[in-house]
């Protein structure tokens, strides 16, 4: 266990926030949960989510136990084009979190990818590292491979690299290159990379356009260490567990809260803390994360 998770069990946690580490449900299930009278704390039934419990609190939901902390999972998703990244669409389209396994947990998306938008999309069930990673401060870079049509200005690779300003909306610095066709010159397609930290939405796009270019298709290559590779679209894989941690370090464990279990080094497996059974669902498995580009 991490220092900052000894500090928050410690000096408490707001109630949602524990039932989402838990995997039970997202923070906003969780309130809705504790508004129709599911969520106890030592025998009281809350009335909001405005609580704050320890690890010596008994929390039960539908009258069972909370269960155990889950560790800290990531998937590698190949997102296809078509898909909201969202766990429900109120125009009826279909969603990333509807074509997942079914034997996948709860899990929410890092960032979101718009709909025409494919390539590589993380996954977790942890909401905590989800929200750490989206961070621009985090610095993890998002690179993506864009075709694109229009007359870009000799110069456009040299604005993006600076950062611009599009509609009052300030946009951090792009790395751009251009892979097949020439910047200046008439309208012609362009197949270019861009590496950017910030992740604004539409930032591609919006960018693109704002130089006289008409994206048609925009993929993900990859998101900080994790690479699409050669993942077929609309495939999930798993990081290991040692990799995962590898790859996050002490600093982003530690910001994020992640939880990775010590292991028994004579049995070589992970020791888990003794959960109760998971009560019932009675909401939608997946949470709504915030719109990458």
């Amino acid at each position: 266990m991490t220092t900052s998770q000894k500090t928050a069990e410690k000096s408490g946690e707001r109630i949602a926030k524990v039932m989402a580490r838990a995997g039970l449900c997202s923070r906003r299930d969780a309130e809705r949960w504790i508004a129709d009278g599911r969520v106890s704390v030592n025998g009281r039934v809350l009335e909001t989510p405005a609580h704050t419990v320890t690890a010596d609190d008994a929390i039960k939901v539908d009258g069972h136990p909370l269960p155990a902390k889950e560790p800290t999972r990531l998937w590698l998703y190949h997102k296809p084009r078509g898909l909201v990244t969202s766990a429900r669409d109120e125009k009826g389209r279909d969603t990333v979190f509807q074509k997942l396994p079914a034997e996948l947990p709860r899990l929410v998306s890092v960032g979101r990818l718009d709909i025409n938008t494919e390539g590589l999309l993380l996954l977790t069930n942890d909401g905590g590292l989800a929200r750490t990673l989206e961070l621009p401060a985090t610095g993890w870079t998002r690179r993506y491979k864009v075709r694109a049509f229009g007359r870009m200005p000799g110069d456009a690779l040299e604005q993006l690299a600076k950062g611009m300003t599009v509609e009052g909306v300030r946009y951090g610095p792009v790395q751009a290159t251009v892979d097949r066709g020439e910047s200046g010159g008439g309208p012609q397609n362009l197949w270019m990379t861009l590496a950017l930290q910030e992740g604004k939405n539409r930032e591609i796009k919006v960018l693109l356009n704002a130089l006289g270019l008409e994206v048609s298709r925009l993929i993900r290559l990859s998101y900080g260490p994790f690479q699409l590779g050669d993942l077929p679209s609309g495939t999930v894989k798993e990081v290991k567990s040692h990799v995962l941690r590898e790859q996050l370090g002490k600093s982003l464990i530690e910001q994020s809260a992640a939880f990775f279990p010590k292991r028994n080094h004579a049995s070589g497996t992970a020791e888990k803390p003794n959960g109760a059974p998971r009560p019932p669902r009675k909401k939608p498995k997946h949470a709504h994360r915030r719109r990458s580009p």
